[in-house]
C-alpha cells in the first residue's frame, strides 16, 4: 500500500512537469475510484463520464499543487472529483430537480430498507448510528455529506434557517462521531 501510494506522489510530481506518461499512469491507477464517487453523486450516464474527464482535466492542470504532507494523493484527487461532479449538478435547474428527485427516492429507499445487501449506509454501526438521529436530522447528514446538497440547499428542502442547518450538521455529526466510538 505504501509503495502504490508512493508511486501516486511521484507520478503527480512527474505530472506537474507535464509527463503524459506520468499522467497515464495515474489514470489507469485512479480512474475506477474517482468514477465511483462523481457516480455517487450524478448516477449512471453521460454526466458521471463527463464530471471524471473534467476531474482529469483539473488533476492535470493542478498537479504541482499537490502536497503530500497535507493529504493522500489518492484523498486530495478523490475531492477534485467530488467537487467537479457537485459543480454540475448545481450548473443547472433541471440537473438540480433531476438529482433531488433520484436523491428522495433512493434515500427513501435505503433508509427505510436496513436489510439492502451490499448497501454500506444500510448495514452496519454507521447505519445504526444514523438510525439514532431524527429523521430529518438523518436526511440533512445523507444529502449533505453523500449527495453533496449545500447547507443553503438543505436550508431550502427543510425549510429551516442556514445556521439552523449548520448547527444541526455540527451536532449531528458529533453524535455520530460518540455513537461510532470516535
Amino acid at each position: 500500500m505504501a509503495d502504490s501510494q508512493a508511486e501516486l506522489v511521484a507520478a503527480l510530481a512527474r505530472v506537474a512537469g507535464g509527463d503524459k506518461a506520468a499522467f497515464a499512469l495515474l489514470y489507469s491507477r485512479t480512474s475506477a475510484k474517482l468514477m465511483g464517487s462523481v457516480r455517487r453523486i450524478l448516477g449512471q450516464g453521460s454526466a458521471a463520464d463527463d464530471a471524471l474527464q473534467e476531474a482529469f482535466v483539473r488533476i492535470w492542470r493542478h498537479a504541482g499543487e499537490f502536497d503530500a504532507a497535507v493529504a493522500s494523493p489518492i484523498a486530495w484527487m478523490t475531492t477534485i472529483a467530488r467537487h467537479v461532479a457537485i459543480d454540475m449538478v448545481r450548473s443547472s435547474p433541471a440537473k438540480i430537480a433531476a438529482a433531488s428527485t433520484a436523491i428522495d427516492a433512493d434515500l427513501a429507499d435505503r433508509l427505510a430498507a436496513p436489510e439492502t445487501a451490499g448497501d454500506p449506509m444500510a448495514s452496519g454501526r454507521l447505519y445504526d448510528c444514523l438510525g439514532k438521529l431524527e429523521a430529518d436530522r438523518r436526511g440533512m447528514v445523507v444529502l449533505a455529506y453523500c449527495y453533496g446538497l449545500s447547507r443553503d440547499e438543505l436550508a431550502a428542502r427543510f425549510s429551516r434557517p442556514v445556521a439552523t442547518v449548520k448547527t444541526i450538521l455540527r451536532r449531528s455529526l458529533i453524535t455520530l462521531k460518540e455513537c461510532l466510538g470516535g
